[in-house]
């Protein structure tokens, strides 16, 4: 575990439980659940245990099938709502397999309707996510630092610093850095 992110244990321990009851709630086997997400039933067994750290492109395949954005379902592992969210307390979760920095800048809440999230690529990292959690989520992304490539609904869009990328998600979509550069930016939904 990368000691920069002191909390990415906790939060995966609370989000292997929060994983394992939204697949109770809804009566799911894992057969049935592997099945719906494409993710392999001992892959499933062992995230719902915390034996190993999901990807974020598996956290993608799982909240398809669950019909949730990836910040719904980090909101409900994370810290309750409150008007002021200072950065150290901003959680924060990393890939380290690909990479991908995930900072919630302003989590969902109950009475707010968007939400904001800072993500960071490493240089040469690709993340790429066959469906949306919930097609139509309006997006405006606005590429901090870095060069970045995003693909939506098969269309592809190079990004400069300053750039703002606005779409509605519904289909797959993917984020690419080159092999030189990094790229720092947010994401607001709504």
């Amino acid at each position: 575990m990368d000691s920069s992110f002191p909390d990415n244990r906790a939060i995966e321990d609370r989000l292997a439980l929060r994983l394992r009851d939204l697949r109770a709630e809804r009566g799911w086997t894992l057969d049935e659940m592997a099945t719906r997400s494409g993710v392999s039933r001992a892959t499933l067994s062992r995230l719902e245990k915390a034996e190993v750290s999901p990807t974020a492109k598996v956290l993608g395949q799982l909240c398809a099938a669950y019909g949730l954005t990836l910040s719904r379902l980090m909101h409900m592992v994370e810290a309750a709502f409150a008007p002021v969210v200072p950065r150290e307390a901003q959680p924060v979760w990393h890939d380290i397999q690909t990479g991908f920095h995930r900072r919630s800048v302003s989590p969902p809440a109950q009475s707010l309707a968007g939400e904001v999230l800072g993500g960071t690529l490493d240089p040469g990292t690709r993340i790429a996510y066959e469906r949306p959690p919930r097609p139509g989520l309006e997006h405006h992304l606005v590429l901090l630092d870095g060069t970045l490539t995003v693909t939506v609904d098969e269309q592809t869009h190079d990004l400069q610093p300053g750039d703002c990328l606005r779409y509605q998600l519904s289909g797959p979509s993917a984020f690419a850095t080159p092999q030189h550069s990094g790229a720092r930016y947010l994401i607001f939904i709504l």
